[in-house]
């Protein structure tokens, strides 16, 4: 049996002990705006009347989201130069 959309999502949000607010937040990170009540929706059980399917696009945002949430958000190419200006110099062997 594989694992559903809504499985992954429950799981990722167990794991790290997200609650609504947080996933919300998270969302936000990628400009993926969500409610709280759509986002309880994946939540609930498949033969709830209120279930609803997690698409690709939702799941990818969040951990698009989770990934700037975690690392903070990726540096422009200019600036990860700046930061360590001796990365591209060759050592000498004097």
């Amino acid at each position: 049996m594989a694992l559903s959309n809504n499985d992954i999502f429950k799981k990722i949000r167990v794991a790290h002990k997200l609650r609504d607010d947080d996933m919300v937040k998270i969302l936000a990170l990628v400009d993926f705006r969500i409610s709280k009540s759509e986002l309880n929706a994946f939540f609930r059980n498949e033969d709830h009347p209120k279930y609803m399917e997690c698409g690709d696009q939702i799941l990818r945002n969040f951990l698009n989201g989770l990934i700037i949430h975690l690392r903070g958000p990726m540096p422009k190419k200019g600036e990860a130069q700046k930061t360590n200006p001796n990365k591209n110099k060759k050592k000498s062997n004097n």
